[in-house]
């Protein structure tokens, strides 16, 4: 429903129609779908008189008793003298400059300090991403300081690496795997295991199957350069074995290739 101020034989509240707009939208912002047109002119002056229906509104929605505040049908029933002091003395009808000035200003420092409050608390809230890069490319969390990374696997093992001690405060330890972010965990293929994110593709049995080294669950690249591409015979290396154990005596692979071929 559309909003109209005071007609060119009032007195302007505020000069300029980019004002006057502003003004019709502070309106329909605190009252909306109850403005209509009727100049409230008989009714006790308050900082939202100077807009047409504003207070008239206010009072649809929260009835006054007593007469506290004049409702559409009890207008009439305030004495001349009352309403005089509502109106400009050089012109019976509207209101002041000075009171929608004042009225407009009290409204946008309450928009901004609310719009203020609300940005402050999202940003109090956001989320913190604290995924880093470790030595050797390793998954890892970042300290308070952004400038510590964690290993994973170090994280929440009762030992404090970030100076403030995040990497070990309850909330974050308190219900692993559950309480850790995700990209600090990988799943083995066995639901009843995890293990850090930092321990898969490191060439080490640490899901007990493989898992987190053979196969698409953990999509591992081939050997590197430091390891032997073969199948091991200890149970704590899956399709590599490290290249220091070349040619050093004992068996390490299936095929004895650690150590008729390899070479440390």
């Amino acid at each position: 429903m559309g909003l109209a101020l005071p007609s060119s034989s009032s007195p302007a509240c505020v000069p300029g129609q980019q004002a006057r707009s502003l003004l019709s939208y502070l309106c329909w912002v605190l009252y909306p779908g109850n403005i209509t047109h009727v100049k409230v002119q008989k009714t006790p002056c308050g900082p939202l008189s100077c807009c047409e229906g504003c207070l008239e509104s206010m009072n649809k929605t929260h009835p006054q008793r007593n007469g506290d505040v004049a409702t559409l049908d009890s207008t009439k029933s305030f004495s001349g003298e009352r309403a005089d002091r509502c109106r400009p003395r050089s012109a019976r009808a509207g209101c002041t400059r000075r009171h929608v000035c004042v009225s407009a200003a009290a409204l946008l420092v309450l928009a901004a300090a609310v719009g203020s409050a609300v940005a402050l608390g999202l940003l109090l809230r956001a989320p913190v991403n604290r995924f880093c890069a470790a030595s050797n490319n390793r998954t890892g969390f970042l300290c308070d300081d952004r400038a510590t990374c964690v290993p994973a696997s170090q994280v929440c093992d009762r030992v404090s690496n970030c100076r403030s001690g995040e990497d070990e405060q309850e909330k974050l330890c308190g219900d692993l795997p559950r309480s850790l972010p995700g990209y600090l965990v990988f799943h083995c293929s066995n639901p009843a295991y995890w293990v850090y994110a930092d321990q898969r593709c490191n060439g080490m049995n640490d899901c007990g199957d493989c898992s987190d080294e053979m196969g698409s669950l953990a999509a591992c690249p081939l050997c590197g350069s430091e390891w032997w591409s073969c199948s091991p015979v200890l149970y704590e290396y899956c399709s590599c074995v490290p290249r220091r154990l070349c040619r050093d005596g004992v068996q390490h692979c299936l095929s004895w290739s650690d150590e008729y071929i390899c070479r440390p």
